[in-house]
């Protein structure tokens, strides 16, 4: 017999009728994910072309309805908009009545916690911020990344049984976020996550101006070792010219990416003077070759006033 405390069922959502308002990427993921789990989606909004395609492939026989309608339908409603359209749509579907009591009410939003949705609280609605850290295609690939996702979560004390259950159902991880927090986890998030995806779209460039006809199958052992080395050891997976001290190096770079992508130096310099402030703060970055790579990264050239090619044969 098992000896693992079991969720009491009470604290478990019943299967629920599930509604979409704002089908972009996420929202329709979720949904067909929670239906995979038991419940029933009803209705969903959206308006672009694409929203309409999106609904109908991952979510097809489900009507496409007003979200006036959407909140008359569903037991559980998935508000999967834009964070900046969040809180005047909370505030419109409190106004205009919408809202009903002991509706469950669930926004995706990484930046907001449960505050944002305190208009529908004073009507009687059940809030909960469910984030996935996942980036989201908008197609059926999509409910299958969920498997193993975190989901920042943050709820009223009394819901939070039930906002853990949700995330479980869909396959997620739950990890609990306070509401003080959310700005700061949601600024991490995208800092590693968007920059990320901004970093290679630039290095294929680059490469691919350098003559590399295939730079994706170039970068992707080498990404995916950083990337592993990165999450197993943190700073101590630093490596290159700029962990190394290689101010000569670091200055050869600063100069071909002027003459070949100008817009990329001020990004390059950023992310080095960082890369240059871990690894002395680890004492990765010998202290007798920071001064002149930070005057590199400060000027663009190394101490001694050539570009930094001579001699270099890396």
């Amino acid at each position: 017999m098992s000896t693992v405390p079991q969720p009491d069922p009470k604290d478990r959502p019943a299967r629920l009728t599930v509604g979409v308002v704002g089908a972009g990427r996420v929202g329709p993921a979720l949904a067909a994910s929670l239906q995979l789990a038991g419940h029933r989606p009803v209705a969903v909004s959206g308006v672009s072309d694409a929203s309409v395609r999106r609904a109908a492939q991952l979510l097809p026989d489900v009507p496409l309805v007003t979200p006036a309608q959407v909140m008359e339908r569903a037991e559980l409603v998935l508000l999967t908009v834009p964070d900046d359209a969040l809180p005047g749509l909370v505030e419109g579907l409190a106004e205009t009545g919408a809202v009903r009591p002991g509706q469950l009410l669930v926004h995706t939003s990484g930046r907001y916690g449960a505050k944002v949705l305190d208009p529908a609280l004073r009507a009687g609605a059940l809030p909960l911020a469910l984030h996935p850290a996942m980036t989201f295609t908008g197609t059926p690939v999509d409910v299958q990344r969920l498997a193993g996702c975190s989901f920042g979560v943050t709820a009223p004390e009394e819901l939070r049984l039930a906002a853990e259950a949700l995330v479980i159902e869909m396959g997620g991880e739950p990890e609990w976020i306070a509401e003080a927090a959310r700005p700061l986890y949601h600024a991490a998030l995208a800092l590693g996550a968007n920059h990320l995806v901004t970093l290679v779209a630039e290095s294929m460039e680059l490469l691919r101006t350098a003559g590399v006809e295939a730079p994706d199958r170039m970068l992707g052992p080498l990404l995916g070792a950083a990337l592993d080395n990165a999450l197993r050891s943190g700073d101590a997976a630093l490596t290159g010219p700029v962990a190394r001290g290689d101010a000569g190096t670091v200055a050869a770079h600063v100069t071909e990416l002027r003459k070949h992508a100008p817009a990329t130096v001020p990004g390059y310099l950023a992310m080095a003077r960082a890369t240059a402030d871990r690894a002395l703060a680890h004492g990765l970055l010998k202290p007798e070759l920071a001064e002149d790579l930070l005057g590199v990264l400060a000027d663009g050239v190394p101490a001694d006033g050539t570009d930094g090619t001579e001699g270099d044969t890396r």
